[in-house]
């Protein structure tokens, strides 16, 4: 049966996190379309993988957590990923388990062993990124993930809730409207993508 390997990275719980929120709008639409098939999750935020270290990255497909990290993104038919933007860049445990994952010779090089598995990274930022704006060019997230997500071969989707601190940050009152827009696309968006994935190896 299907599998989809889920990651969380958020440190705020599902209520306080639309990272976490609208990933779970991606992953209750897959489980809708394939209700027997298989999820592998983790949550980095309550379960870290350990920062590569000199044992790991010597190790490399043969350390023992490196082989299963590795095999959990081989065995998955889809990905989903959630990555709020912190200080302009990823959660550093977003980056460790990429760190982990990514093997050169097996999920990275020349023939990455889960080379063209689609993936939706759900991209959520307190403030406004996109292109044009005056922090366009603060953006890391996005740019570093192509690259990163990219090296492992994976067919790679953002979703991209903007402008959620609006709520929190009196100073972003005014944009309370664009970003429950923001919010509202980005779930519609997620559930699009879960049909499409869904349907590719329906």
């Amino acid at each position: 049966m299907p599998t989809l390997l889920h990651i969380d990275s958020s440190i705020w719980p599902a209520e306080g996190s639309a990272s976490r929120d609208v990933a779970a709008t991606f992953r209750k639409e897959w489980e809708a379309q394939h209700p027997n098939g298989t999820v592998i999750y983790r949550d980095l935020a309550t379960e870290p993988v350990p920062h590569i270290d000199a044992a790991h990255y010597l190790g490399g497909a043969e350390h023992p957590l490196r082989d299963t990290l590795a095999t959990e993104l081989e065995q998955a038919d889809a990905v989903l990923i959630s990555a709020p933007m912190y200080n302009f860049s990823i959660p550093s445990t977003l980056k460790a388990w990429l760190d982990q994952v990514i093997i050169l010779g097996r999920t990275a090089g020349e023939t990455p062993s889960a080379a063209g598995t689609p993936t939706v990274v759900v991209a959520s930022r307190g403030g406004g990124y996109g292109p044009g704006t005056p922090r366009e060019d603060h953006e890391f997230v996005i740019t570093y993930l192509e690259k990163a997500l990219g090296a492992l071969g994976l067919d790679v989707h953002f979703v991209v809730p903007e402008l959620t601190l609006a709520h929190k940050v009196p100073a972003m009152a005014g944009l309370i409207d664009l970003s429950d827009a923001s919010k509202a696309k980005a779930h519609e968006e997620a559930a699009a993508k879960a049909k499409t994935f869904a349907a590719k190896v329906a």
